[in-house]
């Protein structure tokens, strides 16, 4: 178990230092027998090193509850935005006083309903690289053609008397390329309503760190983790490496 790992490892972690000449190398089998921390320079080989891909190296990582976790695919994505396609935009949600929305039925064989909410500031719509909106019932597809186009993309779903977002095994925030996910557990969901605030600042800069507070998120951060095996005549010693 790679968490498991992880916090052994900390609890009993060195520093492997690969420069410092005026160290003298240190066997193996002298550091495996000495207290934690403390500082080493040694040469040894590398006999094996996980995982072997190097995108498995990529997790996701909780610093409240230290949970990691696998991150998730384009198909887990693609199954909850159409699962959240199967209810219809709920008229009564649109055009508040802080989103302008605009709706359309697709003309494909499904026939679904999207509606799209701009969020507003000063009651004016932004342009287009400085605005946050949400949709509901858009495949993953069409998300993405809106994150390339907008700065913000925020999916979400109607209920009978608000917008939520999405089941957090989703991201509950696209920015360009990235996709931001939140932690099942630690996080406590607020209504979206609360990115008016933001709205309303003078220069909203609508950072994924501030969506995630005003919107109870505990934001999950890439990590990048990878375990080697040293080796030399003394015997073997597992190094990590876990960076943000």
């Amino acid at each position: 178990d790679l968490e498991l790992h992880l916090q052994r490892c900390q609890q009993l972690s060195v520093t492997v230092l690969t420069d410092h000449q005026d160290l003298s190398n240190t066997e193996l089998k002298t550091i495996r027998n000495s207290a934690a921390p403390q500082q080493y320079r040694i040469r040894a080989k590398l006999r094996t090193y996980k995982p072997q891909k190097l995108h498995q190296s990529v997790k996701l990582h909780c610093s409240k509850c230290n949970s990691l976790q696998e991150v998730p695919d384009r198909d887990d994505f693609d199954v909850i935005l159409r699962g959240s396609a199967g209810t219809a935009p709920n008229p009564e949600l649109q055009n508040t006083s802080w989103y302008e929305s605009v709706t359309w039925t697709t003309q494909d064989q499904e026939q679904r309903k999207i509606a799209i909410h701009f969020v507003k500031h000063d009651e004016m719509l932004q342009h287009p690289e400085n605005t946050l909106l949400m949709i509901e019932g858009g495949t993953l597809k069409e998300i993405w053609k809106l994150s390339k186009r907008f700065k913000c993309v925020i999916p979400v779903r109607s209920t009978e008397d608000d917008l939520e977002l999405l089941d957090l095994s989703a991201p509950f925030l696209l920015q360009g390329n990235v996709k931001y996910y939140g932690c099942k557990q630690c996080s406590t969901p607020k209504p979206l309503k609360n990115l008016s605030s933001l709205a309303a600042e003078q220069q909203p800069s609508w950072e994924p760190t501030e969506i995630a507070q005003v919107l109870g998120i505990e934001l999950l951060q890439y990590v990048f983790i990878m375990k080697f095996t040293l080796v030399d005549e003394t015997g073997a010693l597992n190094a990590y490496l876990f960076d943000y």
